[in-house]
């Protein structure tokens, strides 16, 4: 049946406006109720308990719910409450989202309109909806869904409440709370939804890790060196690592110092590649090539990507700026990755400067001389490196802050490593 037949059809049942029916029927199918559901829903609405609403799914547990599952009733533990405001369909939409859970799993959650949850609610929620975000199910507590809160308190093998260390959280949590010390931090303006818009972003850190991070509502307390609680932000993927979200709806306050570890995550390269990116990661391999791309290179002086001809691809014909960059293949024997040195740390690994480096390029008259004497001091060395991993399907990348010769005993790490892999 087609959305105006449902409309037509519920109109005459109601002696309701045919407009408004369907205006209230378009809203549930784009929060992903199913149409027998919304109609269902608007029946009550009006008053209306029978004539063709949907009878209650039977009760389903999580671990059984996947992305082609229909309406379900579950009863489960809430894990956490976060809220945030969305843009749909030209409008603000403030939304309820977090975690739920039973004895056999747990899933997350959007609710389209507030029931008042918080974590630790044993709840039953009926006639929820299913949908995929992001190739996994969710569940959407919309106006058509019965939230119930029980008395007796649903045991379950999850963590209820939303404090995390900077290392536990992935993209997709919702409501988590963090106390972190502000490592870096800017004020900047982007072109927003609702056009210019200022924000925060920087780096946070804790003693398990550091993580980047944007304030989308600027708050005074979150300034360099300070250490803030952070109550309800959400994390999502930013060039393959998690990055945290501060909203409006966020909870900043300040609080004692907290300790930021000096040290990068140490991992095999292997392990960094499968984690699918590390903000702040250490590796330790040999380098086994310099990439093309390498040296002395040209950006557009617009965007600053790399130029060829003088063309950049977003930019069209351009006046390039000189720049040094190298692209390093690293090897620890589980895996490869490609190092990017900026100019600064191009330049200590060239020993010279962009402007030596233009003088040997014209002496020669031969850019590429530049790339080759890099090559020949480094290719073949082992070295540490740290900085920003992300992966994505071009491979493994690594934007470092720190490339430096390994001055680790070879034979010590040989045992570390063989240690690792034998049974």
């Amino acid at each position: 049946m087609s959305l105006d037949d449902a409309a037509e059809e519920l109109a005459s049942d109601l002696g309701a406006d045919r407009a408004e029916v369907r205006e209230k029927l378009e809203t549930l199918q784009s929060y992903s109720v199913p149409l027998e559901e919304a109609k269902g829903s608007i029946r009550r609405e009006f008053g209306d308990a029978g004539g063709g609403g949907a009878a209650t799914p039977s009760e389903t547990e999580i671990a059984q719910i996947d992305t082609e599952t229909g309406n379900v009733t579950v009863t489960a533990r809430v894990l956490t409450v976060g809220k945030r405001s969305i843009r749909y369909d030209g409008d603000e939409q403030v939304i309820y989202e977090g975690e739920l859970a039973d004895e056999t799993g747990a899933i997350p959650y959007t609710a389209w309109t507030d029931f008042s949850l918080s974590p630790g609610d044993t709840i039953t929620a009926g006639n929820a909806g299913v949908r995929e975000w992001e190739g996994d199910p969710e569940l959407n507590l919309s106006e058509s869904t019965t939230v119930t809160v029980q008395e007796e308190t649903l045991e379950v093998p999850h963590e209820v409440g939303g404090e995390r260390d900077l290392i536990d959280l992935q993209p997709g949590d919702r409501g988590r709370t963090v106390e972190v010390c502000v490592v870096e931090v800017e004020r900047k303006t982007i072109d927003g939804r609702d056009g210019e818009t200022e924000i925060k972003s920087g780096v946070l850190g804790d003693e398990t890790a550091r993580l980047p991070f944007t304030d989308w509502d600027p708050h005074d307390a979150i300034a360099a060196d300070a250490s803030v609680r952070l109550e309800d932000v959400h994390v999502r993927e930013f060039r393959g690592v998690p990055s945290v979200n501060v909203t409006e709806f966020s909870t900043v306050e300040p609080i004692a110092d907290v300790e930021v570890s000096e040290s990068a995550t140490r991992m095999s390269v292997r392990e960094a590649v499968d984690a699918g990116g590390v903000f702040d990661v250490e590796l330790v391999g040999n380098v086994l090539e310099v990439r093309d791309g390498s040296g002395l290179i040209q950006r557009c002086p617009e965007c600053g990507r790399v130029v060829q001809n003088d063309q950049c691809r977003t930019h069209g014909d351009v006046d390039p700026e000189d720049d040094l960059r190298v692209k390093a293949i690293l090897d620890d024997g589980t895996d490869t990755v490609t190092a990017i040195l900026d100019r600064e740390a191009t330049e200590a690994v060239y020993g010279g400067t962009l402007a030596e480096a233009l003088d040997q390029a014209r002496d020669a008259m031969d850019r590429d001389v530049v790339a080759e004497s890099i090559a020949a001091d480094v290719v073949g060395g082992e070295y540490r490196v740290r900085g920003a991993l992300s992966v994505d399907e071009y491979g493994a990348n690594l934007d470092c802050e720190a490339f430096e010769a390994a001055a680790d005993d070879p034979e010590a790490r040989a045992r570390e490593f063989l240690a690792e892999v034998e049974p």
